[in-house]
């Protein structure tokens, strides 16, 4: 694996002397969860509450230094081809982002002894992750499908795009959505009706067309439910569940909070 440069005080090789300690071996808190689940808004607040707590570099940038650059020989932007790329890597490295992760070394001058990652995906990372590393600490958000479709239409992220999404959608965007490689396995009628109307709301085909594809992407190499179902089996100081619908943003950001610190307190 070439040496993940682009990534600050982290190493594939440790120096030869200085504090740098596998990150296997600290005690990682791992935000766990898709696309549009609500860990940035989560991972904010923490900041905010608690500035001394220091956050890795996220899942982009890792996939990009670790996975992506040494098979594309540079930058990828594209999500459908990203998710192509990263599914090769786990074919030799079936523990995806979390093996990823724990082959860095980490200089705890900068990253003190507890840092944050967001995040894990799917129950084979977060599988990795539980038996690899019994140091690391998990908080797993979910939300439902159609919700995620919406939160992403709404956070205008530059990531969120995949090439070739727009055009014949603005005649029929009901049947475009129903016509996507996996919708009807992944949205019954009623939701899919639900996000076509959300051309009513401004948004437009092409672009709801486009942040179904990426969920749907997404759901085809991950399985979140699953993962959040294998966390629930932990105990309680090893693992946090929680619905980002069920709860507002100030409640799960509250609840992160109090778990990540208690035993700070």
């Amino acid at each position: 694996m070439s040496e993940p440069s682009l990534l600050p005080f982290l190493r594939a090789t440790p120096e030869p002397s200085g504090p740098w300690v596998p990150l296997a071996n600290l005690p990682l808190t791992v935000l766990v969860g898709v696309t549009g689940v609500g860990k940035s808004t989560a991972l904010r607040a923490l900041q905010e509450a608690t500035p001394d707590i220091r956050v890795l570099p996220d899942r982009r940038e890792v996939t990009d230094a670790v996975m992506l650059w040494p098979l594309a020989g540079g930058p990828v932007t594209d999500r459908e081809h990203r998710f192509r790329l990263t599914a090769e890597y786990r074919l030799a490295h079936p523990g995806g982002m979390a093996q990823a992760l724990g082959t860095l070394q980490a200089d705890t001058r900068h990253w003190g002894q507890g840092p944050i990652f967001d995040g894990l995906r799917g129950l084979d990372e977060v599988k990795h992750a539980a038996q690899h590393f019994p140091a690391w600490r998990f908080v797993a958000l979910g939300a439902p499908d159609a919700v995620r479709v919406r939160r992403l239409l709404g956070r205008a992220d530059s990531f969120d795009r995949i090439q070739g999404s727009g055009g014949s959608g603005a005649q029929n965007l009901r049947t475009s959505l129903g016509a996507l490689p996996g919708a009807e396995a992944v949205f019954g009628p009623a939701e899919l009706d639900a996000l076509a109307d959300l051309a009513s709301e401004g948004h437009s085909p092409d672009e709801i067309l486009a942040k179904t594809r990426i969920v749907l992407s997404e759901r085809r190499q991950y399985d979140p439910q699953a993962a959040e179902a294998y966390l629930r089996t932990f105990p309680p100081a090893r693992a946090l569940v929680l619905d980002t619908v069920a709860l507002g943003p100030a409640e799960v950001a509250q609840a992160v909070r109090g778990w990540v610190l208690g035993d700070r307190a």
